[in-house]
């Protein structure tokens, strides 16, 4: 049985190793894309968010298939996907097929993010779970750290399509490795939701393409207005569509709890907050500070390997000051950071003055992951904790596109990449916005329950799939970092 788990942890720790990675590598890279594909802010705000867009919409209907035709096959059909897409995104002739191969690869990336864990899991003995459970958030947090870094390194020494190149041997190691050390399983069959999908990915996809083209088009043309109301209109259908349907992907009810909804909404203002501000701020290290790419995403450290070496104290500290109360601080740290780099961003500046921000942003992200996992899958009944640890991955993701979208229009409309001293304003302009909202964020997390009761869940919807194998495991959303 030792063997077994070993063997699984190999093959889904480099797949989880490889989704990770790919949420950051690519920030390092942009300046290189946007220069040899002759694109501008928002073909690269695109490159981003196809990736993010598509990973947070199917999370749950992809865990839900898992579950009916077999977790071991969909494992390996989400591996090719990711593995082929990115092979296309590196043979990507221009920006238009760039982003459509990161949308590709998004579906791979939410097919196997969860599986990853519940195949683990599967493999591993309860009385071993938790120690399977500390490697598997290792390998999610080298992952998110590295990634910066590794892009970094392949951009400088190679080119920017070797970022994706590197995922296909990878891939294809994997690919023939799990046939023979995975183990097929099945969880309980759920009726999926299509239609929701469909309304919820269309309207999310009017919304921010509205946002991303605002500023070149002008906000009140056909080319913005259409998409954004269109986009609207399908999620207030979808929002809907969702109450009357007995089989949701998205169990409004768990929205009745006051912890849950307000949990939900701080991690997506979190994510908007620090992950929309990380794209910009890397095109401003390397363009305007003159940073290699490899040294931009060695800089960077201090704020994306903070969250590995604060984790573990998040525990502690929850016992002693209560966990409302690490959540409150740990966006108020995030929040003090970026203030910082506001105040020391210019069209000349000294990196060390940034490394206070940095560590401090850093630090605040390293505390606010796990105490909200525990609050989540708290606020929510016990048969409902995987869609929950779901929902709440998907509002990080969310809060992501979200803050890649407003942030670059707002950057648009106040600066631009012209020079020093329009890049500077704009990115100072962005990091001033994710203060206000982080710090909004802080005190909205004050409403938190300090005993959260989790939502009834209503008689007449059955509980969607789980994503967890077990009670003793929470879901794979539940840890995700990014």
């Amino acid at each position: 049985m030792r063997s077994h788990a070993l063997r699984t942890f190999v093959v889904t720790g480099i797949a989880l190793f490889m989704v990770t990675l790919d949420n950051l590598i690519v920030t390092n890279a942009l300046p290189a894309i946007r220069a040899d594909l002759g694109t501008g802010l928002e073909g690269l705000e695109w490159t981003v968010n196809a990736y993010t867009l598509t990973f947070a919409v199917l999370l749950l209907p992809a865990a839900a298939v898992a579950d009916r035709h077999g977790r071991r096959r969909l494992f390996m059909i989400g591996l090719a996907l990711f593995t082929l897409a990115s092979a296309a995104a590196a043979l990507a002739p221009g920006i238009g097929v760039l982003i459509a191969a990161r949308a590709v690869q998004g579906v791979g990336g939410a097919i196997l993010a969860p599986l990853t864990l519940t195949l683990l899991a599967h493999a591993v003995p309860p009385a071993r779970r938790a120690a399977a459970l500390a490697a598997w958030s290792v390998m999610s947090g080298l992952g998110v750290a590295l990634g910066p870094v590794v892009g970094g390194a392949v951009t400088e020494y190679a080119t920017w399509e070797w970022i994706f190149w590197i995922n296909v041997p990878a891939g294809l190691l994997v690919l023939a490795l799990a046939p023979r050390f995975l183990t097929e399983s099945r969880g309980p069959a759920q009726r999926l939701d299509p239609i929701g999908t469909v309304l919820v990915t269309l309207g999310l996809l009017g919304v921010v393409l509205g946002l991303v083209r605002g500023n070149e088009h002008g906000w009140t043309s056909a080319q913005v207005l259409l998409p954004a109301v269109a986009g609207l209109a399908l999620l207030v259908a979808f929002v809907v569509h969702e109450a009357r349907t007995p089989h949701p992907m998205l169990p409004l009810s768990l929205f009745r709890s006051r912890g849950f909804s307000v949990l939900n909404l701080i991690s997506l203002a979190m994510s908007f907050g620090m992950f929309g501000v990380t794209f910009v701020l890397i095109q401003f290290l390397q363009m305007i500070g003159h940073m290699s790419p490899l040294e931009a995403g060695v800089r960077t450290l201090p704020w994306t390997a903070m969250p590995l070496l604060v984790a573990p104290l998040t525990a502690p500290l929850a016992s002693r000051l209560g966990t409302r109360t690490v959540i409150t601080l740990a966006l108020l740290f995030q929040a003090g950071g970026l203030a910082w780099l506001a105040a020391y961003i210019a069209p000349t500046f000294d990196y060390a003055d940034l490394v206070p921000g940095f560590v401090l942003a850093g630090t605040g992200m390293g505390l606010f992951f796990a105490p909200v996992t525990r609050l989540v899958l708290s606020s929510a009944p016990a048969a409902q904790t995987g869609v929950a640890s779901g929902i709440s991955n998907i509002s990080r993701q969310l809060g992501t596109v979200l803050g890649v979208a407003v942030l670059g229009a707002i950057f648009s409309a106040t600066g631009d990449m012209t020079t020093p001293h329009h890049f500077a304003t704009g990115v100072t302009t962005v990091l001033w916005t994710a203060v206000a909202i982080l710090t909004a964020a802080a005190i909205t997390a004050l409403a938190i329950p300090r005993n959260p009761a989790p939502a009834a869940q209503s008689p007449s919807q059955p509980a969607p799939a789980s994503t967890t194998p077990s009670p003793q495991l929470p879901s794979p959303e539940s840890v995700t970092t990014t």
